[in-house]
């Protein structure tokens, strides 16, 4: 669906984009994660053609984005990360508006704007202006001018910035809804949250690289970091652990009433963990498994987190 091929961006002397490479296919949801200013609203700018860079290719369906500009941006919808309505239109005035821009006319775009403020629950609020509207209802309408012409791939830049958890959880739901539908999708977003919940693949990109890219399993499977079993027992027999340290040898710690278990699949360790505590006649009390986070991974690789 998308290819870009080393594309490379530089503002003056400051390098916001270095050789960055991505392949998308159809109806995937790929998500970019990076902190403020790493460089993943001046990719999306690029890949919308809003942007040029100063070096590198793009193919939409095999055809060269700036050979075939017209032909490209039809397959493009763009939710940009502010918010690009007229806040004294309503919204059905504001789709409309931008309706027309697509070359959207008549029945065909009254009948899509019903569709679309009906699908994004705000039907009911199609003749009041968008001042009078919620952050989270703006960004849904925003979302809901993106989807219009019915593009192809719609890249979504940070489309939950500042509104609510109940406005947030809204969108996601939309989200997934038009991931089901088959819609190729690129969003990025600097919470761990949404690209965990939301996304196919994750590119995780800082100071304009993409320094690793999978879907959550492939990006914690390559990590130096392992999952923790935690278990707590309560009859200490140091004397008697034999067969756990001959089985987890430089996997386990061992404390007075505490065992430490690293492992990259630690539930499926558990269930044998457990039965050689029975052997070693440990009495347990409790059991506490510490996944490897998408955050620790980030932590990893950057040397920072998601804020800094």
């Amino acid at each position: 669906m998308l290819f870009a091929k080393n594309l490379t961006k530089s503002y003056n002397e400051v390098k916001a984009l270095s050789n960055v490479n991505l392949s998308i296919q159809k109806g995937e949801l790929y998500g970019m994660l990076g902190p403020n200013g790493a460089g993943k609203t001046t990719t999306i700018s690029i890949l919308s053609s809003l942007l040029k860079p100063d070096e590198g290719e793009i193919f939409y369906e095999d055809k060269n984005l700036y050979q075939n500009l017209a032909e490209c941006k039809k397959l493009i919808g763009v939710v940009p990360q502010k918010i690009a309505l007229y806040e004294d239109l309503t919204a059905s005035e504001n789709l409309k508006f931008w309706g027309t821009m697509y070359g959207i006319k008549g029945q065909s775009l009254q009948k899509k704007c019903d569709e679309l403020l009906d699908f994004l629950g705000l039907s009911d609020r199609k003749n009041h202006k968008i001042k009078t509207y919620s952050g989270g209802m703006k960004r849904r309408i925003n979302i809901a001018a993106a989807l219009l012409h019915n593009p192809k791939i719609v890249f979504m830049d940070e489309p939950t910035v500042g509104i609510d958890p109940q406005s947030r959880n809204l969108i996601f739901e939309v989200i997934e809804e038009l991931h089901l539908r088959g819609l190729t999708m690129i969003y990025t977003t600097h919470y761990m949250e949404e690209a965990e919940r939301l996304c196919d693949r994750i590119g995780i990109i800082d100071e304009g690289r993409i320094i690793a890219e999978g879907s959550l399993d492939e990006l914690k499977a390559d990590s130096s970091l392992k999952e923790e079993i935690h278990l707590k027992y309560s009859n200490p027999n140091q004397s008697g652990l034999d067969p756990l340290t001959d089985r987890y040898k430089g996997q386990l710690l061992i404390n007075e009433d505490h065992l430490i278990l690293s492992s990259s699949k630690a539930n499926a360790e558990l269930p044998g963990l457990i039965q050689l505590c029975s052997k070693c006649e440990l009495l347990l009390d409790k059991i506490d498994i510490r996944s490897l986070s998408l955050e620790s991974v980030f932590l990893e690789l950057t040397g920072k987190s998601l804020r800094d």
